[in-house]
């Protein structure tokens, strides 16, 4: 009985690593993709591709996709998005999960009619972007839009550089058995 029991554990064991090893072979395979497909971005510093312990990471400057102040999608930022759309189509074993993220810097005037706040543009940002995916092809039900407003900076807001860096849209690749 304990041997059985043993061997049992041992198995769900390898096949436990073994389906990890696959899941994190195709995710540097996704990483790549996304690599090659935004090399000028990646070169340019507007984006940043990263594999994280549980999810694989595109970060996108707001200058990137939204005009200065703005919350709807530039032409360079549709263009920008429409590079990764065929390994984001491909990798249909993941969510995708889009986050908008803000400097501390309040709302201006041009946008207090529409947003409130730095969260609620976050949040619209991310929305966006999770609508111009869906209209590509992506399929919703995959897909999470969430706004932090400036409550997740990755640098300083006390530069203007740091601000910068805080502006931004992460676009998450989580494998789907994470749920």
């Amino acid at each position: 009985m304990v041997r059985k029991f043993a061997t049992t554990v041992l198995t769900a064991g390898v096949l436990s690593g073994c389906v990890m090893q696959s899941t994190y072979d195709r995710d540097v395979g996704y990483e790549r993709q996304l690599n090659e497909q935004l090399r000028t971005e990646v070169e340019a510093d507007e984006v940043k591709i990263q594999q994280l312990q549980d999810r694989l990471r595109v970060t996108m400057e707001d200058e990137l996709l939204f005009p200065e102040g703005g919350y709807q999608i530039s032409k360079e930022g549709k263009a920008s998005i429409d590079k990764i759309v065929p390994t984001l189509q491909s990798a249909s074993n993941h969510r995708i999960e889009v986050e908008g993220h803000t400097d501390n810097v309040p709302i201006g005037k041009h946008l207090a009619h529409r947003f409130s706040s730095n969260w609620e543009l976050s949040a619209g940002r991310a929305c966006e972007v999770v609508k111009y995916l869906q209209s590509k092809g992506i399929d919703p039900s995959r897909m999470t839009a969430a706004g932090h407003g400036e409550y997740q900076p990755v640098a300083s807001n006390a530069t203007a550089e740091g601000k910068a860096q805080n502006r931004r849209i992460d676009i998450d690749l989580v494998p789907s058995y994470q749920q």
